[in-house]
């Protein structure tokens, strides 16, 4: 395995943990997220890839400078896949429900937008091998690992655009 800028070995990130507590967590943490109480929280609605039902999780999005990003701070998991596959997504949070299509990433655009993801986001540390305060190469090398789309918001009603992306 090549060492990082930072001297830790470059390597797998930690599992994610799925299961009946993540998804109690997920669920009281959409609570919060629709009562508008979670910074930079918002509800992720992609149609699954292969059964075509609509699955809804709590993300984090970034935001800078009139630009937002969706991160995978936890890999290639299921809501990434149906992303990829469908080309769209739906966000909310209270009253605002937006779809927006997604452009993923190359791992130069992607490092600096996961360095800005890792410095507010506390519960995903863990699965990078990047600090806070770990230069930008280092989130770079991590970026095949952690996902990362641009988001482009869609006009219209965004219940249609998801349902057209089945």
């Amino acid at each position: 395995m090549a060492a990082s800028h930072s001297g830790r070995a470059a390597g797998p990130t930690k599992p994610y943990p799925a299961g009946r507590i993540v998804r109690a967590g997920n669920t009281i943490v959409g609570v919060l997220i629709r009562a508008g109480l979670i910074p930079r929280g918002y509800l992720l609605t992609t149609r699954g890839r292969k059964s075509g039902r609509l699955r809804t999780q709590p993300v984090a999005l970034v935001e800078h400078e009139g630009r937002r990003w969706l991160v995978a701070p936890y890999g290639a998991v299921s809501w990434v896949l149906n992303a990829r596959a469908a080309g769209k997504v739906i966000l909310r949070r209270r009253f605002t429900t937006r779809a927006y299509t997604i452009r993923e990433l190359a791992p130069m655009e992607a490092g600096p937008v996961l360095k800005r993801y890792v410095g507010f986001s506390a519960p995903a540390r863990p699965y990078f091998q990047a600090t806070r305060d770990s230069p930008v190469e280092d989130f770079i090398a991590e970026a095949g690992r952690h996902p990362v789309f641009e988001l482009t918001p869609l006009d219209g009603d965004p219940w249609s655009a998801v349902s057209q992306a089945a």
